[in-house]
């Protein structure tokens, strides 16, 4: 299966493996129903998303997440941990919003104004 490397720029780190969800299908199932999280999903979401459009739900999730909201320079804007059935809205619109494992904003101190960049290293 492809993925992309997500790398933090700004500080030097490898971020791990993440998979590209770019068509609405795919944003739309995002990871509800999933057991577990094999790897995390970067939502590409279209240029004329607003604010409340780069908002994100956990309904149907079974497992907490952080997300990383970056702009279209992959520059991060807004960040949260965030626990199932609950709702959160940027404070400013995104671009990609990025959803991983609980805990990984504070194991790779994670800030806004970070660099942010994906390489299609797939395999």
């Amino acid at each position: 299966m492809k993925y992309v490397v997500l790398v933090n720029k700004s500080k030097g780190t490898n971020l791990g493996k993440f998979d590209i969800a770019n068509t609405f299908m795919s944003r739309f199932m995002g990871l509800m129903f999933r057991r577990d999280l094999e790897r995390g999903l970067i939502l590409k979401l279209p240029n004329t998303r607003s604010r409340w459009g780069s908002a994100i739900h956990m309904f149907f999730m079974r497992f907490p997440l952080d997300i990383l909201f970056t702009d279209s320079n992959k520059k991060v804007v807004d960040m949260i941990s965030i626990e199932p059935w609950k709702t959160y809205t940027p404070i400013v619109p995104a671009r990609y919003v990025i959803e991983m494992e609980k805990g990984t904003i504070n194991k790779f101190d994670l800030d806004i104004g970070d660099e942010l960049d994906f390489t299609s290293d797939c395999i």
